[in-house]
């Protein structure tokens, strides 16, 4: 199990980092779309890019896990709510889906629920 962890956690980071960094563009479209100002857009990647860096750090001190895992699976689905209000197409929806259900597993591992 301790590998599924750490495997999910640096899928969680890598995602993150790829979309809110390399792909930011995209970001800012997405925003845009949803009517969303730049400073909610700002403290969200703000927000995900310091939860990733906790979420590996984790790796080495696990009882850092559960906090940072349970923020990102808020955030994960406030993403899913946005995709829902704008009508967006099923796949636009799969990637925060995936990182929901790895935060969720990462944060009720932690607090060995599963």
């Amino acid at each position: 199990m301790n590998v599924l962890l750490i495997i999910s956690n640096i899928i969680i980071a890598i995602s993150i980092i790829i979309v809110w960094v390399f792909r930011f563009d995209n970001i800012i479209n997405e925003f845009k779309q949803y009517g969303l100002p730049d400073i909610i857009r700002n403290t969200v990647g703000a927000m995900k890019i310091s939860l990733s860096t906790l979420l590996i750090i984790s790796i080495w001190y696990p009882e850092l896990a559960t906090i940072p895992s349970f923020l990102m699976a808020f955030l994960m689905l406030c993403a899913q709510y946005a995709h829902f209000s704008v009508k967006n197409p099923i796949k636009k929806y799969l990637p925060s889906l995936f990182l929901l259900s790895l935060s969720l597993f990462v944060g009720l591992s932690s607090i060995d629920l599963i």
